[in-house]
């Protein structure tokens, strides 16, 4: 099969890896679709497709019938047009499954309830250190452009500090992925290696190498960023990241990203820290290229608290209209 196409151009990144959710989603093709995030899988296509992706906290909804990549990183939500349809959504899909027993037993909330309350009074976090200097200036344009609207909406936008440990949760988030996928593939790698892609087969390869003490060492990072973010987000009710740092590359500039010696780091820097915590987000297209490429950014949220994203996502939508922007394909 060939790989989809982005609606806005055929030449740029359709982001992935659940880029027929975000095509198809943003291309009116369907009302919505789901898509699945070990990395950044729905924040991605969103962002590069100017759609809404709604990234669950993990457990939220069932992984039951999902190809396993990484049991402990696997997420899953609603992609669609507005944080209002992918609280509709999200309101379906969540819940306890018998199939699964990571699921969560936490009551499901109706998601649209309050939708229209606004976010006058809300703090929103952010690390003036952990994007300047790493993200291109029409990135840092459409932040800075955020940051006004939720200002006039009545939010107050503060600077803080992220924890220590999120370089290391997306430096290491590669070789945790890796075992976890060998794990997922013992029965069928090494044995049908001629099967596998170079990258699903690379990425095995190297959790196949992984040591314990160095898988250990990286669980406890993990542990360490997750009781740091925790505590981070008890003095702001929502932080404010970019989806990566490159606005909405072509395909061959994403290349040519990947094949400088921290490439892959820069486009996770993102993304993966909040697979590693688990944490909920919601990610909005709030920008445009010069080009006229959509740019997303992503608000994060604390554990089981995607009301208050779908909330403050609609607030946002409702103030802005890059959201009701669709490709003319």
């Amino acid at each position: 099969l060939a790989p989809p196409v982005n609606p806005w151009h055929a030449d740029h990144w359709a982001g992935a890896s659940s880029s027929g959710s975000g095509v198809a989603t943003a291309a009116g093709l369907c009302y919505g679709a789901i898509g699945t995030d070990t990395a950044g899988s729905i924040r991605f296509p969103a962002g590069a497709n100017g759609i809404t992706g709604l990234k669950r906290t993990w457990g939220r909804v069932s992984r039951h019938g999902v190809l396993a990549l990484a049991d402990s990183l696997d997420h899953l939500g609603p992609m669609t047009r507005s944080a209002a349809d992918a609280g509709a959504m999200l309101g379906a899909m969540a819940g306890i499954d018998p199939l699964d027993a990571t699921t969560l037993e936490a009551p499901v909330p109706d998601y649209l309830a309050g939708l229209d309350a606004g976010i006058r009074g809300l703090r929103v976090g952010i690390d003036p250190a952990f994007v300047d200097g790493v993200c291109d200036g029409g990135t840092l344009k459409m932040l800075a452009g955020v940051r006004q609207v939720l200002t006039e909406l009545g939010a107050s936008v503060v600077e803080l500090t992220m924890p220590a440990t999120t370089t290391a949760m997306y430096v290491d988030w590669a070789r945790l992925c890796g075992v976890e996928t060998a794990i997922a593939h013992e029965a069928s790698y090494p044995s049908r290696a001629a099967d596998y892609g170079p990258v699903l087969a690379g990425l095995i390869e190297l959790g196949r190498g992984v040591g314990g003490i160095e898988l250990m060492k990286i669980e406890h990072a993990r542990l360490q960023f997750k009781g740091a973010l925790r505590k981070l987000l008890t003095t702001v009710d929502l932080l404010l990241v970019p989806v990566h740092p490159f606005g909405n590359p072509s395909a061959a500039q994403l290349d040519e990203i990947f094949k400088t010696p921290n490439g892959i780091n820069d486009v996770l820097r993102y993304t993966a820290p909040f697979d590693m915590s688990g944490s909920p987000t919601i990610t909005l297209p709030g920008g445009a290229t010069a080009a006229g490429m959509p740019i997303g950014f992503q608000f994060v949220g604390r554990h089981l608290d995607e009301a208050l994203l779908v909330r403050s996502g609609h607030a946002y939508q409702q103030a802005t209209d890059w959201h009701r922007r669709h490709p003319t394909c």
